[in-house]
């Protein structure tokens, strides 16, 4: 392995321009609210052990800010009799509505999970784990009856978390312009303004940027399927080969970083550990192995074209 290098040895000069933020996302032409967390990482790879600090910092800021206001409604567990268990409460901003199915709160009567819904948002039947870390739900947002959020979560403006939704904590979903849900699984991710993940899928570990979109039951793995066997201290790290040099990126785990406007394409499945610059596009049913690929790249799955599938005819006499 003494041809592997290690990123976390390297000075943040020394980082290859394919492993840092600015290759993948242009957050001058698409603001983020949360782009001091990846541009003040030293590479791409080290956002991800960085989302959930940074999350439960900005929500006890923000929850904080929203308490003071006087416009504000403050509820409690003995508001949601038979439906919560442990300590909670709900700071809900004025035209806002909270109705959950049910509510997991803390332990500790001292410090309760708090559930933050600002001005017009609406949380209706889901279930909230706000034991587990706060959850902030931004202006607009609509979190449908069957979702399933854990926190730390941070929700901004206008989005749609449709029915069957589970955000697992560490989720930091950007606003909305239009047209854009989340309906599939997401653990340890950062899904930038006007991302698309409204399918029932997975995705953990990952960074999607501005105006991706995963179509019909693409899925990113974060775990190979052969680590997955071998106990967990024996697991691997990933290594990925950016320009001829090959790098341990450090994590056992990993999904996918999607750059700016890149679109995968229904029922695609990509492998963990892989990077894909902006304004790439998959076609359909394509196994993106891992790796990294450049800006640009366009992902084809031709199987007729390629004479993979053999086509005859249909007769009919015989049916």
């Amino acid at each position: 392995m003494s041809d592997v290098i290690r990123l976390s040895d390297l000075p943040a000069d020394r980082v290859p321009e394919k492993l840092r933020a600015d290759y993948y996302f242009d957050f001058a032409a698409h603001p983020f609210a949360h782009s001091a967390l990846v541009t003040e990482a030293k590479s791409v790879i080290d956002v991800l052990g960085k989302i959930g600090a940074y999350a439960k910092s900005w929500l006890a800021r923000k929850i904080d800010e929203m308490s003071r206001s006087g416009s504000v409604r403050l509820l409690t567990e003995q508001d949601f009799p038979q439906r919560g268990t442990g300590h909670f409460r709900a700071v809900v901003a004025e035209g806002a509505e909270f109705d959950p199915s049910y509510v997991v709160g803390s332990a500790s009567a001292d410090r309760p999970g708090t559930i933050g819904l600002d001005r017009g948002a609406r949380l209706l039947g889901a279930v909230v784990y706000p034991g587990e870390g706060d959850v902030y739900v931004g202006a607009e947002t609509l979190v449908e009856p069957g979702a399933g959020l854990k926190g730390p979560t941070i929700l901004m403006e206008a989005n749609e978390i449709r029915q069957g939704a589970y955000f697992r904590g560490n989720v930091i979903v950007g606003s909305n312009s239009g047209g854009t849900a989340f309906r599939g699984e997401l653990k340890n991710v950062v899904m930038m303004n006007d991302a698309n993940f409204p399918h029932p899928s997975y995705l953990g570990d990952s960074l999607c940027g501005f105006a991706t979109h995963f179509g019909n039951q693409v899925t990113a793995a974060n775990l190979g399927i052969f680590q997955g066997l071998r106990a967990r201290d024996r697991r691997t790290n990933v290594v990925i080969a950016v320009d001829g040099a090959r790098y341990d990126l450090g994590l056992v785990k990993m999904g996918v970083v999607l750059g700016d406007m890149t679109q995968i394409g229904c029922s695609s499945v990509v492998a963990p550990g892989t990077l894909i610059g902006p304004h790439c596009v998959a076609y359909g049913l394509c196994n993106i192995d891992r790796g990294l690929y450049d800006a640009g790249t366009l992902f084809k799955n031709r199987a007729i074209g390629a004479g993979v599938i053999e086509l005859s005819r249909v007769d009919s006499s015989r049916v």
